[in-house]
């Protein structure tokens, strides 16, 4: 059995701590420009070099995305954001496009090169074209099986890793080259400024007769037919720590702290309980789904996996996500007086039961005893989101411990 690494997406310093810290092997992040998605908050240089610091001191890698398809404009500035990175010392960079391929090889030669699944890596042919021309690692497309990614592994260099998304949003466009957004908004997905159109209702109109709705799948409301469910692989770790994939990658670079650390955390023993025992894994199954089942998502499919998904993947009448539990915030650390800073995200009280989750995997309900805003003043809750707060629990959380509440 391969090495496995386990890599966890960030989308602002505060989130890729959080990764690190529940589980991760690897974060990957996106700077300021030239990667794919431009609407998350993204790194500022002193962020990125903060990010690195942080991971290295843990053990953990960090991989920065340049992943858009470049237009002309795109490649002097993409020259100057390599020289950039070359100082930063990320420890590989994801990219799809050839010509940004060639720039990062002859700027920074000494960080690794990976290949996004933007670039469309279906076979093994494909595969040892990247590695010929320097590539450490290949991410996978998504349409690909299990089998067939067992056949790339069976046919290429040893030293040349697979990269394959395990958990996440799907798009329904081939391996997330959509025009779909700059269609309609003038916004393009390739240039890390989707739209998601694809989360969108849409309905049939036969052309002589404008302003008739015909339904699809009779649904009167109209449907959302492009809109996937989820990857979810956690239901399936022995058949992933066969395939021969060596990264187990997560998708949602726009996701919370409170959905980064629950998905890491919960791989994360996944994957240690089916290396240390297939049995230790299936007995603890029902609490990874349970756990997994807290995050916010879509419902769930296992995608190309085990075969071409059916219509079963698609949701047609709702664009809703479940959701288990509202993030409250992350524990600061605790001064003498028993209270712990926090940014908080949204509203709770005194007197409120909620919980903390701990990277360990527990989860303890507490009471909140108190509210303090910056200047020591008592509150009975916090209503504004963000608003830095002092708070006291009946359980002193660890710094890093992330704050919830269970939704009914």
């Amino acid at each position: 059995m391969r090495e496995t690494e386990l890599l966890v997406p960030a989308s602002s310093l505060e989130v890729l701590k959080v990764a690190v810290i529940y589980g991760a092997d690897a974060v990957y992040i996106g700077g300021e420009v030239y990667g794919l998605r431009a609407k998350a908050k993204n790194f500022s240089k002193e962020d990125m070099i903060e990010g690195i610091r942080f991971a290295h001191e843990h053990g953990v890698k960090v991989y920065v995305t340049a992943n858009i398809l470049a237009h002309n404009g795109d490649l002097e500035g993409v020259k100057e954001y390599f020289k950039e990175l070359k100082e930063i010392k990320p420890d590989a960079l994801i990219i799809a496009d050839p010509a940004i391929f060639m720039l990062a090889k002859e700027i920074c030669p000494e960080i690794e090169r990976h290949v996004s699944t933007q670039a469309n890596n279906t076979n093994y042919g494909t595969y040892k074209f990247w590695y010929d021309l320097g590539a450490k690692r290949v991410v996978s497309a998504r349409e690909l099986s299990l089998e067939e990614i067992k056949e790339i592994r069976a046919n290429i260099p040893d030293d040349l890793e697979i990269e394959t998304f395990i958990h996440g949003a799907m798009c329904i466009s081939y391996s997330g080259r959509c025009l779909l957004s700059n269609y309609f908004t003038g916004r393009d997905a390739n240039q890390g400024a989707c739209t998601h159109p694809c989360r969108w209702k849409y309905a049939v109109v036969e052309e002589q007769r404008p302003g008739e709705y015909l339904p699809v799948y009779e649904n009167e409301r109209g449907t959302y037919i492009f809109n996937s469910k989820d990857l979810c692989m956690i239901e399936h770790i022995p058949d992933l720590l066969s395939s021969g994939i060596d990264s187990f990658k997560i998708e949602g670079r726009m996701k919370t702290a409170l959905y980064v650390a629950t998905v890491a955390r919960t791989y994360r023993k996944a994957i240690d309980d089916c290396k240390e025992s297939e049995d230790k894994y299936l007995a603890n199954l029902d609490w990874y789904k349970e756990q997994i089942a807290a995050c916010t998502y879509r419902q769930f499919t296992t995608g190309f996996f085990y075969g071409k998904p059916s219509e079963e993947s698609q949701i047609y009448d709702n664009n809703t996500y479940n959701i288990g539990y509202t993030y409250l915030g992350i524990a600061g650390a605790v001064n003498e007086d028993g209270y712990f800073e926090i940014e908080q995200r949204n509203k709770f009280s005194v007197g409120e039961t909620i919980e903390i989750m701990k990277p360990n995997g527990d989860n303890i309900d507490v009471e909140v005893l108190g509210i303090k805003n910056e200047e020591g003043e008592d509150m009975e809750s916090c209503p504004h989101p963000k608003q830095k707060l002092f708070i006291k629990l009946n359980v002193t959380p660890d710094e890093f411990d992330i704050l919830r509440r269970k939704e009914a």
